[in-house]
């Protein structure tokens, strides 16, 4: 059984809605309990939280929290490790007058304050607005894989369905004070970063390991950490790491990520050690499937993985799940994850779950207090 991980990317925010530079602060408290890491704690630390004990740690901006779960090995494990870390970090906010919601970009006008530390301040001098203005929160899942070789053949194998990935967890449609017309809009900021993005294939580990070399002697990034591809290599941990979600309004809609992406992995190694070769996709063609994939989520076409054509968003879910429906039920998650993704397709998205909160209010800071309740407690205004 391959073992996975989450991490999650919080907004920290105050009681009417607006986010607030408090981050830091929460962090403090959630040190001084043994939960969590300062900045500068972060800023001298070598390993993330991925894999290690789950705990709370900085983000490029002070409105930011990040959690880590533990290594997990069943999907109902990640279930009770979300709930218990965004518990601890909406307590640790709490603790400093402020709340946290699960929301992959700030529905509300706010200035962004980059996050003291040696890194991110080198990534605010040098990026200017593409990191002044980057306050947006993702999901990262990591699942463990033999070693590079196999890391890197599951990287070129699922990288044509990570765009449906990106259309199920959209969760970003307003954008600083009004909406974006994208279902994630953080996806498209994501993207301003040179580093970002869909990948060719690598081949092998010694590919993948040389195209890292490349851009980081580039002298353009700051560092290995910024290679920000839809998917890489854990340079910590023996995982893939999938970075193209928007962090999830629902615990549940996490897990069913969660698992949708073990699921691939899975398959993506038996396809390697089967002899069946990577698609050949270009790179051109994924990023415009990540772009109608942003722009819509489930709400219209995508672009089928299989055919590189416009198909429903319903039709496109289905060919995933049949992708990787026998490492899904050989993991025990079959049932889990194809009623997951049913009831993402029925109730829709956090996208249209924020369009609804403000259609019935006119109000984005109502968005944002929705967003709260169901962040803690998985109801609107907990």
């Amino acid at each position: 059984m391959r073992t996975l991980g989450v991490e999650e990317e919080l907004l920290v925010v105050d009681p009417s809605g607006v986010p607030v530079p408090l981050g830091p602060e929460a962090l403090a408290v959630a040190s001084r309990r043994g939960e969590g890491e300062t900045p500068e704690e972060h800023d001298r630390a070598e390993d993330g939280p991925a894999g290690s004990p789950g705990h709370l740690v900085p983000e490029l901006m002070q409105q930011q929290v990040e959690l880590g779960t533990r290594v997990c090995t069943d999907l109902a494990e990640v279930t009770a490790e979300l709930r218990h870390w965004r518990g601890r970090a909406d307590a640790a906010a709490r603790a400093v007058g402020a709340r946290v919601a699960a929301l992959a970009s700030s529905p509300v006008s706010v200035e962004p304050v980059t996050t003291p530390g040696e890194r991110y301040e080198l990534m605010a001098a040098t990026f200017g607005l593409t990191a002044l203005e980057q306050l947006t929160c993702g999901c990262h899942v990591h699942v463990s894989v033999a070693d590079d070789e196999e890391g890197v053949a599951v990287l070129d194998r699922i990288r044509v369905w990570l765009p449906v990935l990106t259309a199920l967890t959209v969760n970003s449609p307003f954008w600083l004070g009004r909406d974006s017309g994208y279902a994630s809009f953080r996806s498209q900021a994501w993207n301003r970063w040179p580093s970002s993005g869909a990948t060719e294939r690598f081949g092998d580990a010694a590919g993948y390991h040389r195209v890292v070399a490349d851009l980081v002697a580039t002298g353009t990034i700051v560092d290995a950490g910024m290679v920000y591809f839809d998917a890489r290599l854990s340079q910590t941990w023996p995982t893939v790491e999938v970075r193209v979600a928007d962090v999830c309004l629902r615990v549940e809609d996490a897990v069913t990520h969660a698992g949708l992406v073990r699921g691939l992995v899975e398959t993506a190694a038996r396809e390697w050690r089967e002899g069946v070769p990577a698609p050949d996709v270009r790179a051109d063609v994924l990023r415009v499937a990540a772009w109608r994939a942003g722009r819509s989520g489930t709400s219209g076409d995508l672009l089928h993985p299989l055919t590189g054509r416009p198909a429903p968003a319903a039709d496109v879910v289905g060919a995933l799940l049949e992708h990787a429906g026998p490492a899904l039920a050989d993991a025990g998650d079959g049932a889990r994850v194809a009623d997951g993704v049913a009831a993402v397709l029925a109730r829709g998205t956090g996208a249209d779950l924020q369009r609804r909160v403000f259609g019935d209010s006119g109000d984005l800071a109502a968005v944002v207090r929705a967003a709260v309740g169901l962040t803690a407690t998985g109801s609107p205004g907990g």
